[in-house]
Parts: structure tokens; C-alpha cells; sequence
């Protein structure tokens, strides 16, 4: 009877396998939420974010983004080389970084305006160095169609960073637990995905430095062009934790940074899986018809309607769900997040459409959207900064100003299919 449920295409198995690892992944630390938020306070929370939010930024660009040029060779020869050069890549930012922390250190605390932080800087290379790692091995384990071992690997590393912010955090106060967690996390996973390369010895064999430098050149689009698109996608998303930690303080980071995961996770569960089934369909009928206006209106109809009815509910349940799971401490993060509701409703409704421009191919609009979120940040914070506004006047203007840019993204998708 079950076997009737389960998809029939090779590709549905593993798209749900790996669907399936990715909700349980992101499912365990929200679980033991309300446990960690009673273990740690805001400002550990704060000066975590602060820790996550630096290494983000320097561990989207830590490979030259070659992990993108993996899948792309016929032969696996050439895609052994391509990960060879996205290590040395790698390494060569983690030394970067090192030396620049060691020898700047003083004044990139002053410039955080955080001295809990000061400590964690060194591990921030790295932090790094893991994460550069794991996105050159998930890409090549994907090319080998390993899709249960990157399920496994997903699940492992949750489970990894969880237990060990437990268990470190029972007895040890302060950010430790969170920040050692998270490095645990990283290693584990490297080494799961590294076992199936490391096993084949002729492919470990064919890698020469000649093909390394010739499949670097053959590919050299993906640092120029990727590496500036993701950069602005990273930094529209983590300058805000640094910035909030730098104008107010880490607490307040604290609570903004659970208000936001949180928030965030309906777009990741619900959003993640409307995104590929629209952009799978909205391919097609491009092909077809040359047009999928009718689909693109659907999807914005469906994510309305839901998104009406869950952020409905939060805007008069939130702060009493947040003193309920979490605390009484973590009132003020309720708060905060009934502030952003509407910043995330918008946030629900459009992201799963920013595919849109891939379907048409016009893949410099959305590098161009990405710069002007990235400008449109920094605007905010630098009118916030000298008119010295509290943290909740900037998080009303920030939702607004952010959710009025989604919104304006939508429209500006519903002219250009309309024509």
C-alpha cells in the first residue's frame, strides 16, 4: 500500500530524499529551541549571530564559488581538478584571514564595538575553511548522485550542532556551547561527504597542478560574475546582525536573531518547496507557450492566501508564543517579531518567485536587485546611525523599507511576464 505513495522517477526519489534530509535538518533546532533559549541569554545568542554573520559573508566567496563548476565537466578527471582548485582556494583565504584577524584584531573589535567577540575571531578563518570544504565536497558527492549520503550528512550535522550546544551549554556559561557547536557541526560533516572521494584512488591520482590551471581559466566565469552576485546576496543578509551588534548592542542581536529564525522558517519549509515545484512547471510552460503568466499569478495567489492566514494568526499570538516556548526572557524577541511580521509575510510570498528571472534567462536582474537591497541596507543603517534612532524605530523602519522592496521586486516580475 505504501509503495503506491512513493514517486516512480528516478529524479522525485531524489529530490524528496534529499527534501526529506533538509526538513529534519531544520526541524532539530527548532525543536530544542525553547531548551537552548533557557540554557543560554540574548547576549550569547547575540555575540553567535555576530560569530555566524562574519564567517557567512567570507565563506560564500571562500572557493572562488568553482563548487558551481563541479557538476558541469563529462568527465569526473576534470571535476576532481576543479574541487583541487576550489581547496587551494580555500586555503589561500583561510591564511588570508588568518593573518588579517592576528594582525588587526584590536581594531576590528572596536569597529564590532563588541569585546565578547574578540576571543571567537580567531576560529572565524576556520569556520571558514569548514564550510568552503563542505560546499566543494556536496557538490561533487551531488555529481555522484551520493543523494542519501548528502540526506545523511544534512541530518548529522543538525543533529552535531544541537547536542553539542546542549551538552556544552549544561555546563559551561556564556556563547561557548553555541560557537563550538556550530565548528563540531562543520567538521562531522566534512567528513561524512569526504569518504566517498578519498576511497577512489585513481581519481585522487589523476589530479595534476597543469589541469588544475587550465580548468581554473576554462571556468574563470564563476569568480567573476557569481562570486560579485553572491556576495551581495550574503552581505544583504548578515551586514544586518553586524550592524545591529555595532549601532546598539549584542543583546538586542540576540533577540532580533531568534525573531528572525523563527520567522524565517515557514519561507524554508514552505517557500523552499513552492520554489521548485514553480520554477519545475514554470520551465515547461516557457517552453510551450513562451509564457507562464497564468502560472506566476496562481503561485502569488496560493502564497497570499497562505500567507494571510499564518502571519494573521502571529500578528495577535506571537509575543505570548515567544513567553510560552521560550521564556519569559525572550519577551522582547515576540516583540521584535511582531514588528517584522510584515517584512516576512512579504518576504513568504516573493522569494519562492525570485526564480523567476532564470526561467527567462535574464540572470543580471537578480544581481542587479541584489545590489540595490545590499544599498538599500546600508541606507538604513546610515540614516538610523545619525539620527540615533533605538533599535525599535529602526526595526519599523526596516520591515517597512524592506517588505515595500519584495513587494516592488513582485511588481516589477508581474510587468515583465505581462508583456
Amino acid at each position: 500500500m505504501i509503495t503506491k505513495f512513493k514517486p516512480k522517477s528516478d529524479f522525485s526519489r531524489n529530490v524528496l530524499t534529499l527534501m526529506t534530509g533538509t526538513t529534519i535538518a531544520q526541524a532539530i533546532p527548532v525543536v530544542f529551541s525553547p531548551i537552548l533559549t533557557r540554557i543560554y541569554n540574548p547576549e550569547d545568542f547575540g555575540v553567535f549571530a555576530l560569530f555566524v554573520a562574519i564567517t557567512s559573508i567570507f565563506s560564500s566567496i571562500a572557493t572562488g564559488r568553482y563548487e558551481l563548476a563541479i557538476m558541469l565537466p563529462k568527465k569526473d578527471e576534470d571535476a576532481i581538478n576543479i574541487l583541487a582548485l576550489g581547496i587551494i582556494i580555500n586555503l589561500l583565504i583561510f591564511l588570508f584571514l588568518y593573518i588579517g584577524i592576528y594582525c588587526f584584531i584590536t581594531d576590528i573589535v572596536l569597529l564590532l564595538n563588541n569585546k565578547e567577540i574578540k576571543f571567537w575571531l580567531y576560529f572565524v578563518p576556520i569556520s571558514v575553511l569548514f564550510i568552503g570544504f563542505f560546499n566543494l565536497l556536496n557538490y561533487y558527492n551531488n555529481r555522484k548522485k551520493f543523494y542519501k549520503d548528502i540526506s545523511h550528512t544534512t541530518i548529522i550535522k543538525s543533529i552535531v550542532l544541537t547536542s553539542c550546544q546542549l551538552i556544552i551549554g549544561f555546563f559551561k556559561n556564556g556563547e561557548a556551547g553555541l560557537i563550538i557547536g556550530e565548528l563540531m557541526s562543520r567538521i562531522f560533516a566534512n567528513i561524512k561527504l569526504l569518504k566517498n572521494i578519498l576511497k577512489d584512488d585513481k581519481l585522487m591520482k589523476a589530479i595534476s597542478y597543469k589541469k588544475v590551471l587550465v580548468l581554473g581559466k576554462k571556468y574563470n566565469n564563476f569568480p567573476k560574475f557569481s562570486v560579485p552576485a553572491i556576495l551581495a546576496n550574503v552581505l544583504s543578509g548578515n551586514l544586518i546582525n553586524i550592524f545591529i551588534a555595532t549601532i546598539f548592542n549584542v543583546t538586542s542581536l540576540g533577540f532580533y536573531s531568534l525573531a528572525e529564525r523563527i520567522l524565517g522558517v515557514p519561507t524554508s519549509l514552505i517557500g523552499k518547496s513552492v520554489s521548485q515545484v514553480y520554477y519545475q512547471e514554470a520551465c515547461v510552460e516557457y517552453k510551450k507557450n513562451k509564457s507562464f503568466y497564468k502560472l506566476f499569478l496562481k503561485t502569488v495567489f496560493k502564497l497570499v492566501i497562505i500567507g494571510l492566514l499564518l502571519f494573521g494568526f502571529l500578528y495577535f499570538a506571537i509575543v505570548d508564543i515567544f513567553i510560552y516556548v521560550f521564556g519569559k526572557n525572550w519577551e522582547i524577541a515576540g516583540e521584535y517579531g511582531k514588528i517584522l511580521l510584515f517584512l516576512y509575510f512579504c518576504r513568504f510570498i516573493v522569494s519562492p518567485l525570485t526564480i523567476t528571472p532564470m526561467v527567462l534567462n535574464k540572470v543580471k536582474i537578480d544581481l542587479y536587485f541584489q545590489f540595490f537591497m545590499l544599498l538599500l541596507i546600508i541606507s538604513i543603517f546610515i540614516v538610523v546611525h545619525f539620527l540615533k534612532y533605538n533599535i525599535v524605530d529602526f526595526l519599523i523602519i526596516f520591515s517597512i523599507v524592506y517588505g515595500l522592496y519584495y513587494l516592488g521586486y513582485l511588481l516589477f516580475l508581474t510587468i515583465n511576464l505581462r508583456k
